[in-house]
């Protein structure tokens, strides 16, 4: 019987390997249509400011009519829908990595917001919001006193 050295390390680079290639075969373009509407998300950034939260959503390809927004208090709620291109070619096959469908996106804001007030921008395909904070929000932090304790 021979003896064989044991390398803890071997094990992790075992696992490594299995994991990308779970990755590389589960993330291919190809494969997106499994994850079902996942891949057709538009991202978004959130900034927040003393007086304003400031969306932005990443949405190329659309225009601003196909999008719909509505603001509660406390969150967005973001809809549209990327509508696939017609072309007739004689020829030839096309491959396309382009998501079209429909697509709903819910971002929960930090803040409450004056929803009456939110301005909005679509600009090269970035969708920007502007989201004022509500004055009870703006005058959150509140100074307290310590007073003496009397014995």
């Amino acid at each position: 019987m021979a003896l064989v050295r044991y390398n803890p390390w071997q094990e992790m680079n075992s696992l490594q390997r299995q994991l990308n290639r779970l990755f590389d075969d589960a993330l291919t373009p190809a494969n997106w249509d499994d994850f079902g509407n996942l891949s057709k998300i538009p991202a978004a950034e959130l900034t927040e400011t003393d007086d304003a939260l400031h969306l932005k959503l990443e949405v190329p390809g659309m225009e601003a009519k196909d999008l719909d927004i509505q603001v509660m208090a406390d969150r967005v709620a973001i809809s549209g829908e990327r509508k696939e291109e017609t072309k007739t070619e004689e020829k030839g096959r096309t491959r396309s990595e382009f998501r079209y469908g429909k697509f709903q996106r819910v971002i929960p804001l930090p803040a409450r917001i004056q929803n009456t007030n939110v301005t909005a921008e679509y600009k090269d395909g970035i969708l920007n919001l502007t989201l004022p904070k509500s004055e009870e929000e703006k005058n959150k932090v509140v100074k307290v006193n310590i007073g003496e304790a009397t014995a």
